[in-house]
C-alpha cells in the first residue's frame, strides 16, 4: 500500500510530496522564484547538501502535530517535510538578508575573474550574486590565493574560484573506485588538491567540471575558446558502451566547441557521461542530432538563439525609434 503524500505550503502554494522529500524538492515542485538556490545540493549525488547555506528557508509551522516554528533558519536541502508544515522562502524578509549575508561570504575570497572566466553566462554564482549580493565588499583583508593547477590532462584547477561545494569530490566517489583528489588542510587553508602529485585520470573525471557551480574547475579543451552566449547548444546521443550517451553539444558555425552532460531546469546532470563523449568526439557525424537544447529565456546563452529577436514595435511617428528599430534589425540579421 503506498504511503500517503504530505502536504506542505511553501510561500503561500501548497503542495503535495512523498514522505521524506526535502523542503528543497518540495519546492522544486512548485518551480519558479520560490525554489531555494543551491550551490552545493546536488540531487544526484547522496551525501550532498548542507555546506554553502544558500538555501536557508524559515520554518513558520513545524507540523499540524506541532505548529511551533523553528527556532533558526533551516538548510531546505537537508530538512524533511512535515505534514501541514508551512515554509516562507522569498516571502521572509529574514531569509532574503541571511541569503544576502551568505553571498558576501561566498564572494569574500572569490576573484572578479567573470570577464575571463569560462563559466561566465552559466555560473550560479554570477545568478545569485546579481540577485542577492551588494554593491561593494566590506572585507579590507587580503585574500586567499592560490596557483592555478592541472589536476588530470583535461581538467585545470582555479583553486582560487572555489567555494569548498564538496560536489566534484563526492561525484569522483560515487562515479569511480578511485578517487586521487580531495580537500586538504582545514579553515581558512582548505583547498581542493590532488594526493602528491597524482593526477585525477579515470573515466568519468570530466563529469567534476560539469558539477562545479563556479569556474573553479574549466575544461582545457574549451579553455579561454570563447564565450557560451556565442554558442549555440544542441541535444544529441550516440551509442557509448560507456555512458548512456546523452549529451548537449556547443557549435560555433559548424564546429562542436565542446562537449557536456545535459542539465535540467536546476543545472544538474541526470545522466553522467564519460571522457571518450566528451573531450574525443567532437564532430557532428559522431552523434546523432535531436534538436535545439531548451534554454530560459532569461538565461544570456539564449540571447541571440534560434529565433530572430523582434525589434521593438514603433507606436508613434518616431523617426529617432524608427532608427533605431532599422539598426537593431540590421544587427539580429547579422547574428542568423
Amino acid at each position: 500500500m503506498a504511503e500517503e503524500k504530505i502536504k506542505v505550503s511553501i510561500d503561500g502554494i501548497l503542495v503535495e510530496v512523498e514522505p521524506g522529500t526535502t523542503i528543497m524538492n518540495a519546492a522544486r515542485k512548485i518551480g519558479g522564484d520560490v525554489v531555494p538556490p543551491a550551490m552545493c545540493y546536488y540531487s544526484t549525488l547522496e551525501g550532498s547538501g548542507g555546506k554553502c547555506r544558500t538555501c536557508l528557508v524559515k520554518v513558520t509551522k513545524g507540523s499540524e502535530k506541532d505548529p511551533r516554528p523553528m527556532p533558526k533558519l533551516v538548510a531546505s536541502c537537508r530538512t524533511g517535510v512535515m505534514e501541514g508544515m508551512e515554509v516562507q522562502n522569498i516571502t521572509s524578509p529574514e531569509v532574503l538578508e541571511a541569503r544576502k549575508g551568505i553571498v558576501e561570504f561566498l564572494l569574500i575570497n572569490h576573484p572578479l575573474d567573470c570577464p575571463i572566466c569560462d563559466q561566465a553566462g552559466e555560473c550560479h554564482l554570477q545568478d545569485l550574486s546579481y540577485q542577492h549580493g551588494i554593491e561593494e565588499t566590506r572585507y579590507d583583508f587580503e585574500r586567499r590565493t592560490f596557483d592555478k593547477i592541472d589536476i588530470g590532462d583535461k581538467i585545470k584547477l582555479h583553486m582560487t574560484r572555489c567555494i569548498l561545494c564538496y560536489r566534484c569530490v563526492m561525484v569522483a566517489d560515487q562515479l569511480t573506485d578511485k578517487r586521487v583528489h580531495g580537500v586538504l588542510g582545514r579553515g581558512d587553508a582548505s583547498e581542493i588538491s590532488t594526493y602528491i602529485t597524482k593526477a585525477v585520470d579515470n573515466d568519468f573525471s570530466g563529469n567534476m567540471i560539469d558539477v562545479c557551480p563556479v569556474g573553479a574547475l574549466t575544461d582545457r579543451t574549451f579553455r579561454f575558446k570563447n564565450r557560451v552566449w556565442f554558442t549555440k547548444p544542441v541535444e544529441a546521443h550516440r551509442d557509448c558502451p560507456t555512458c548512456t550517451g546523452k549529451v548537449t553539444l556547443w557549435y560555433k558555425g559548424e564546429d562542436v566547441l565542446r562537449v557536456t552532460g545535459r542539465k535540467d531546469e536546476f543545472g544538474e546532470v541526470k545522466d553522467f557521461i564519460c571522457n571518450e563523449c566528451r573531450f574525443d568526439k567532437k564532430a557532428t557525424s559522431d552523434w546523432t542530432i535531436e534538436g535545439p537544447r531548451k534554454v530560459k529565456n532569461t538565461s544570456v546563452i539564449s540571447s541571440n538563439h534560434y529565433e530572430l529577436p523582434a525589434p521593438p514595435p514603433v507606436i508613434k511617428q518616431n523617426l529617432k525609434l524608427q532608427q533605431e528599430n532599422k539598426q537593431q534589425f540590421e544587427r539580429a540579421e547579422k547574428l542568423k
